[in-house]
């Protein structure tokens, strides 16, 4: 059953976000941000009967009972061990840059520290809360343990990374954890443990000041009240949160909750000043002021009217210079796919951090919310187009491999739920059964939002095992962060080349990379963000040329990371984007790229291939020259999973490689050359093999063998790169042999150009003891058409592809027996014969070759032509004359076309007036099926 998304126009009714909002019966009660006071019966059965809602509760008792101890032996055990400045009591800050300067002035109380840099990476531990010193306020710093050394020093605040804030939100998550017990339990020894840190910390905040950036940068416009990034405030919500659950007992204790109110304020507006309004930043912002306005009461409850409408108007309806609406955020989402502008893993977080904001919000204005905003379930299903068969995402720019975020599909399932969409609940129901069946996720609650907001059992229908599929397709374009995928295959079978140009937030410096994934792995792998943005090996190396698969021309190709403007072209495909073809044997891309620093163009031939027999191939041919022409150099690289790299002959023997120092900053080549080690060199203009070998304990070994296409002036290289950071530890990445591991890295330097001359390669990925498709591969050309390539590859099962590549649509190649103006043809023949199998041509105007004749209409088309006894297949993307030639002396034969696999018309065809020995069709628009049978 297939998930039907209508369009439905944008509606923002701004008396939902004011009047109504405020007018609910929960206006003045708390707790009403996850949960009411109504519904506690209902929860606290659930609690009771759901056993991965009562193993949360369970965990959280049991974690608190140590600190329950502590601080019935000591009251100030745990409100000492918050990180403030308890002796200076200073209430100003002063950053330089990313980092913690000082701290100066005189408040009445201790006032909360600042974070100590806005770099996460430090070479210093964090100490557990039973290690950190009582109310700790020295003049030298800090006193940690090196990682290394694991000697301690003092060391300056900029030096310790997120320590301070961790400390403090470690300790307001236990405060947190207490605030829910006691709303559980009613046992008062839950909110006697959290008040105390409460009001330390809030008087803290409420007499500090946001911090200054001396140099007024870029920082001073991104600062929250505790830490460097107003995205990263998460002790936030552990205070609202316990605010929300000890409403009525601080209440009753005289908690000053009108400086708790102020401080929430304070942090809104802060959130509002600063931050980032084009990208995930802004959304993650306003799940935080979706927090606060709900927190708060109506806006005539407080002086400065800053309550609840206000900062709704301010999330959703109203922008700002920092702070953009959401209605008018959701506008940056490309409105046909449901791709936001970002690499994959921040991508599918904005979608979560939506869902998150609407869940909360329809949980106050019980309006179906997420109903009037469908870019987000479209995003939310758009998101499937990342995942590689193994169901990982995509590892572009600053991504990694990983599932997709369960909470999206938790929280969707959530809103059908509970307005009664039994279809759609079916059916999301059913892809998360399919995680938990594959061990990719468990069902449990990690948090408070999951706890109250995930349906206490999912729906599942066996009408909906294969519901994935319907979520991707053969190709799919994203052009608002230059992503094409292929896929083909499926099982064990499934392949896929992921391409990626360099295009929105968080993208690198990359040219035309790829991804290639094969035997259940992405063998051919990106290398994913360094240790943090701000760390060299992230600046000099993980986002640059060199560590991805890709062509550095003269060593220095580059230019500025992150927000990419670098898009590749998409100039021919097949299939159409979305579309999901008759004819499945293969895929193909070619896109084009400018290359700035070296005034370079760039062209990317991609293809998946099907063999009979087991795996496909794929094929890549990169062409690169510089505009200027004159000396140059073109780097190939490309890293596969794997212990071990072989270079072999034409005979698959192992060659020798020189060790060399070749390459590197010392030699003019950007820094990223200076991150490969042991590498090695042999210079031959001879075809030549890569092997790459990846063992494993339990399996077969994993193999992937390279066909390089020989070169004057070209040398071959092995070397070992970096650890990849796309991968993830413990999961299915890639096996747990190589987790952590350099990457075994090929790369094929040509002196001279390589555009009529590109380089060309055959990925031949099988299983050692398995099927290898691939018996041959050999490259040749045409004298008169230097720039077409020729590509036999004799397979195991007595086939031979054929494939005849040129520049553009618009190049003509001509031989004995051949013509072909256009791109692209493959033409599978049973060995040593001419017995067509298929015949594919792809941006063909005209083509000539084994007594067929197929001819465009003015505009290249993509066309397949399969045999099935003595009938042959046809698929069409746009009107041709077909000239096929006489079967077994047969002088007639009958055209059948279809539509949705039903005959609509048929009719004989007639004998060329060109070729008597040819038969003459015509097509007058695409067709899906068309049979021509003898």
């Amino acid at each position: 059953m297939e998930l039907k998304l209508n369009s439905i126009v944008f509606v923002l009714l701004f008396s939902m976000l004011t009047g109504i909002v405020t007018t609910n019966a929960q206006k003045s009660a708390h707790p009403r941000i996850y949960t009411t006071n109504e519904v506690k019966p209902e929860f606290l059965n659930s609690i009771k009967t759901i056993e991965w809602k009562k193993s949360l509760v369970d965990k959280q008792i049991k974690n608190l009972e140590k600190y329950l101890e502590f601080v019935e032996n000591d009251p100030t055990w745990l409100v000492s061990r918050l990180q403030m400045n308890w002796k200076t009591k200073h209430d100003k800050v002063f950053l330089k840059g990313g980092d913690f300067d000082h701290s100066e002035g005189n408040a009445p109380v201790p006032t909360v520290r600042f974070s100590g840099t806005r770099d996460w990476a430090s070479e210093y531990s964090i100490p557990n809360l039973e290690e950190v010193e009582p109310y700790f306020d020295d003049p030298r710093g800090y006193y940690l343990a090196h990682k290394k050394t694991k000697v301690k020093e003092w060391v300056h605040p900029s030096k310790i990374g997120f320590a301070i804030e961790g400390i403090n939100r470690k300790i307001m998550s236990l405060v947190e954890d207490a605030s829910f017990l006691y709303w559980v339990t009613g046992d008062k020894k839950y909110a006697e443990f959290a008040k105390p840190v409460f009001e330390t910390y809030i008087a803290g905040m409420y007499y500090r000041d946001a911090p200054v950036d001396l140099e007024n940068g870029v920082q001073q416009r991104i600062s929250g009240l505790a830490t460097f990034e107003v995205i990263h405030e998460k002790i936030l919500i552990h205070l609202i949160t316990t605010y929300d659950f000890l409403y009525d007992y601080f209440e009753g204790e005289k908690v000053n909750l009108d400086q708790a109110s102020a401080v929430f304020q304070k942090w809104g507006d802060q959130i509002i000043t600063n931050g980032i309004p084009d990208n995930n930043w802004n959304l993650f912002q306003a799940r935080f002021l979706t927090y606060v306005a709900l927190v708060l009461e109506d806006n005539n409850a407080y002086k400065n009217g800053k309550g609840r409408q206000y900062f709704l108007d301010r999330t959703f309806n109203t922008s700002s210079e920092r702070q953009l609406a959401i209605k008018e955020s959701l506008l940056v989402y490309n409105q046909e796919t449901g791709m936001w502008p970002e690499c994959a893993s921040y991508s599918v977080h904005v979608i979560t951090t939506l869902l998150d904001i609407f869940t909360l919000l329809d949980h106050t204005t019980n309006k179906n919310e997420l109903s009037n905003f469908p870019i987000i379930e479209k995003a939310a299903l758009a998101s499937f187009q990342y995942l590689f068969p193994s169901g990982y995402t995509v590892g572009f720019g600053d991504s990694n491999h990983k599932t997709l975020p369960p909470e999206n599909f938790e929280l969707l399932i959530s809103n059908y739920n509970k307005y009664k969409d039994v279809e759609k609940e079916t059916i999301i129901s059913g892809l998360l059964a399919q995680m938990i069946a594959k061990g990719e996720y468990e069902r449990e609650a990690k948090d408070l939002p999951q706890l109250f907001f995930y349906v206490d059992e999912l729906k599942t229908s066996k009408n909906n095992e294969n519901v994935l599929d319907q979520l991707t397709s053969p190709t799919f374009y994203a052009s608002n962060v230059s992503m094409f995928n292929q896929r083909l295959g499926s099982g064990a079978h499934a392949m896929m080349i992921s391409t990626a140009g360099s295009y929105g937030n968080h993208s690198h410096a990359n040219g035309i990379s790829i991804e290639l994934f094969a035997n259940t792995y992405v063998l051919g792998l990106d290398m994913g963000k360094g240790s943090s943005y701000w760390h060299s090996d992230h600046r000099e190396y993980y986002s640059r040329f060199p560590a991805h698969n890709t062509v550095v021309v003269d060593g220095i190709s580059d230019y500025n990371a992150m927000r990419g403007y670098h898009p590749f072209k998409l100039e021919s495909n097949f299939p159409k984007v979305s579309e999901k073809p008759s004819f499945d044997k293969l895929t193909f891309s070619k896109v084009s790229f400018f290359e700035p620093k070296t005034q370079a163009d760039q062209q990317r031939f991609t293809a998946i291939i099907k063999s009979n027999a087991s795996n496909g191939y794929f094929i890549d041919v990169f062409r690169s020259k510089k505009q200027a022409g004159g000396n140059q150099r073109h780097d190939y690289f490309y890293h596969n999973l794997g212990q071990s790299l072989q270079i072999l002959d034409k005979k698959s023997n192992a060659l020798t490689l020189k060790t060399t120092k070749d390459f590197g900053s010392i030699y003019g080549d950007i820094k990223g050359y200076d991150y490969l080690s042991s590498k090695k060199k042999v210079k031959t203009a001879e075809d030549l093999q890569a092997f790459f070998k990846l063992k494993t304990t339990d399996s077969p070994d994993n193999l992937m063998k390279v066909w390089i296409k020989g070169s004057e002036k070209q040398s071959i290289y092995t070397a070992l790169a970096p650890k990849s950071n796309v991968l993830k530890k413990d999961s299915g990445t890639a096996p747990s042999e190589v987790f952590g591991d350099s990457i075994q890295t090929l790369i094929v330097k040509r002196e001279a150009s390589a555009w009529e001359n590109p380089f060309a390669m055959v990925f031949n990925p099988y299983f050692e003891g398995k099927d290898n498709p691939i018996a041959e591969v050999n490259y040749s050309s045409i004298k008169e058409n230097p720039s077409t390539q020729i590509i036999n590859v004799t397979l195991n099962d007595d086939t031979t592809d054929t494939i005849i590549l040129n520049t553009t649509e618009e190049d003509v190649v001509e031989k004995e027996g051949l013509y072909q103006k256009g791109l692209l043809s493959v033409v599978k023949t049973a060995k040593n014969t001419d017995d067509l199998a298929y015949f594919f041509l792809g941006g063909m105007y005209k083509y000539e070759q084994h007594g067929w004749e197929i001819v465009a209409s003015g505009i290249p088309v993509n066309v397949s032509v399969e045999r099935n006894g003595d009938t042959f297949v046809l698929e069409s993307d746009g009107p041709i004359l077909i000239r096929a030639p006489f079967l077994k002396g047969k002088k007639s034969a009958e055209l059948q076309v279809y539509e949705n696999d039903i005959l609509i018309s048929s009719r004989k065809g007639q004998v060329s007036r060109a070729n008597p020995e040819q038969l003459v069709f015509r097509l007058e628009k695409a067709y899906r099926k068309v049979v021509i049978a003898y």
